[in-house]
């Protein structure tokens, strides 16, 4: 999956692919039964994903409709300075031109804190 911006989007479990660029696995845990071999991420940006506190609150009912909640306070998050170093990192990676691969284990990423992230990336990249 890649966005208008060329960041691509890929899960640790799948094999590298000669045109990922730069592997950057974007979760706070590490991905259970994968080596960092087998991962083959460049950069492991844990800065960049949700609070435990959020993850943990998200979570916990996944049959209610929280994913628009879930997603303004990530944006929130990502505008902190807890995070800005680790965004900001993210983004000179982008500028620089090369190809750019977000790694996570979620299994539905479309649900997860990813396109958030994308999405934060990508106005960020637009407004500079």
């Amino acid at each position: 999956m890649a966005s208008g911006s060329g960041i691509r989007v890929r899960r640790v479990y799948d094999p590298p692919e000669d045109d990922d660029g730069t592997r950057v696995l974007v979760d706070r845990l590490w991905p259970r039964g994968i080596s960092e071999e087998q991962a083959a991420v460049d950069l492991w940006a844990k800065d960049v994903t949700p609070s435990d506190e959020l993850r943990t609150w998200y979570h916990e009912d996944r049959t209610g409709d929280r994913y628009d909640a879930f997603a303004d306070r990530y944006r929130a998050e990502l505008r902190d300075p807890a995070h800005t170093e680790a965004v900001e990192g993210l983004l000179a990676l982008l500028r620089e031109g090369g190809a750019v691969t977000l790694v996570t284990s979620v299994k539905d990423v479309p649900a997860s804190h990813v396109p958030v992230l994308v999405a934060h990336l990508e106005d960020a990249l637009d407004h500079r």
